[in-house]
């Protein structure tokens, strides 16, 4: 059986909401992450999630990667597109985009700030300034969300169940999303679509 590893509320959120979607007989694992000691480091050596053990032991990790394999076992579902069409470059597109400017980019400073120097001191400009990156990679995805509902093709597809993780943690950082008010409207609709209902309950996150 393919297991799903996750830790609940982390960016492996969005590959639990895309089985659901897709309705896949993935069983899904909560996984102990952040401590060197974990046994899921015999599994996984990063420590990290999301990460999708295969049937045959092959192990899969990096949304980018698990996002588009599992939209891939339900040939012809919405939340994708086929091989070789824009849409689905555009789809990739924006999940690179997240994972890289949003996720890394903003989102490690703001959280992790001791990977960018061992001087606590330091840690709150990095934090600050993390939030400055974090409201800077906003706005392609708030003037793009402006006339539409979703990411590509005005449905819900790979990069809107990833990009639901990361407004809902922007929503917690204070006032912020005071000046997006399309990714608010964004964030209301995902939140009240069954799938992401589904994953919140499952993950205690309800």
């Amino acid at each position: 059986m393919t297991t799903l590893f996750i830790s609940p509320g982390a960016c492996s959120f969005a590959a639990h909401v895309v089985i659901h979607e897709l309705q896949l007989p993935i069983t899904v694992e909560r996984a102990t992450i952040h401590t060197p000691d974990t046994p899921y480091r015999q599994i996984n050596p990063s420590g990290r999630v999301p990460a999708l053990l295969l049937d045959d032991k092959t192990l899969v990790t990096e949304n980018t990667a698990i996002l588009p394999y599992l939209a891939d076992l339900r040939p012809g579902t919405s939340l994708f597109a086929a091989a070789g069409t824009t849409e689905r470059a555009l789809i990739q597109s924006w999940i690179g985009y997240l994972g890289t400017e949003v996720h890394v980019g903003a989102f490690r400073p703001i959280n992790r700030p001791e990977r960018y120097s061992t001087d606590e001191a330091a840690f709150p400009g990095i934090r600050q300034r993390g939030l400055q990156q974090l409201a800077n990679a906003l706005k392609p995805l708030e003037a793009r969300l402006r006339d539409e509902s979703y990411l590509v093709g005005n449905r819900f597809t790979l990069a809107d169940a990833y990009l639901g993780v990361f407004v809902g943690w922007s929503a917690r950082a204070g006032s912020l999303l005071r000046d997006f008010p399309a990714l608010q409207g964004f964030l209301e609709r995902y939140l009240a679509r069954e799938s992401v209902v589904q994953t919140r309950a499952a993950e205690g996150l309800a």
